[in-house]
């Protein structure tokens, strides 16, 4: 039994560390040019590097969706494939028994050819019963993590979460549309008004001290004001590569809603 999750960033990405540690089997799907901010614990990052480990746990990439072979192959040696399909046609040749959408678009999903019989959706957006089965919440607070089987999760309040009192000035943001050009890596120790990277001749510059937790991919393109970099106050670079207990926390709860469910327990230790 199959559990395919929509998205490779680092949300869908804990939830599919904290599955594959349960016993189950894995498999993802993402863009052909992943957005994931935060790369060294996105397993959307086998897409641009052809494999990738976050916390001891492999990835590959399979650039055709319809190679259902070397995705069995690929689980068979424990790893985790990723694969191009931003339209997941590859539910209707797996056959997944759940679907995690983890994309966080913050929209209504689009219709779904599928069979899978627990269809789970992680944040704003998602309406359960009505577009999903089971919604997660993947708000901070104390609702973090819970299942919901009739209703929504908590809207999106467009404001970044606070990390040491920091909220909208630890997420960078393009100021141009154009080409990022980068200078500095994950991990790194910046200090304020260090340049971290340019868009279009215009550049980006750190707002406090402290370590960059996440960063676009150098020469991609992207447009003005979307997300490229996370600047994390905490100035911890050990935290670059470990999963967020947010992360975990929603995986939790994904895992919660799949064991439920009383028809499905067995099949997945099989």
């Amino acid at each position: 039994m199959i559990v395919l999750i929509r998205g490779g960033g680092d949300l869908a990405s804990g939830v599919a560390v904290r599955l594959y540690r349960a016993g189950l089997r894995v498999v993802m799907t993402e863009l052909p040019q992943p957005l994931a901010v935060r790369r060294t614990v996105s397993f959307s990052e086998a897409i641009l590097a052809g494999e990738v480990t976050v916390e001891g746990i492999r990835a590959r990439r399979v650039t055709d969706a319809s190679d259902s072979l070397r995705v069995l192959q690929i689980l068979s040696k424990g790893s985790i494939p990723v694969l191009i399909d931003p339209e997941a046609v590859s539910a209707q040749a797996l056959h997944p028994t759940v679907i995690v959408d983890g994309r966080m678009r913050k929209k209504p999903p689009e219709p779904l050819r599928h069979t899978a019989r627990l269809f789970i959706g992680l944040g704003p957006g998602f309406e359960a019963p009505k577009d999903c089965h089971v919604v997660i919440e993947t708000n901070r607070g104390h609702t973090l993590g819970r299942v919901i089987w009739q209703g929504t999760s908590s809207p999106d309040t467009g404001v970044p979460e606070g990390v040491l009192d920091y909220r909208a000035e630890r997420v960078l943001r393009a100021p141009a549309d154009g080409t990022l050009m980068t200078f500095v890596n994950i991990g790194d120790h910046l200090d304020e008004s260090q340049l971290i990277a340019e868009v279009a001749g215009k550049p980006v510059t750190a707002p406090f001290p402290g370590t960059l937790r996440g960063l676009l991919p150098d020469k991609l393109v992207v447009q003005a004001g979307v997300k490229i970099g996370d600047l994390d106050p905490r100035d911890d670079p050990s935290l670059c590569t470990l999963v967020s207990e947010k992360s975990l926390a929603v995986g939790g709860g994904v895992l919660e809603a799949i064991l439920s469910r009383s028809e499905l327990r067995s099949h997945f230790w099989e």
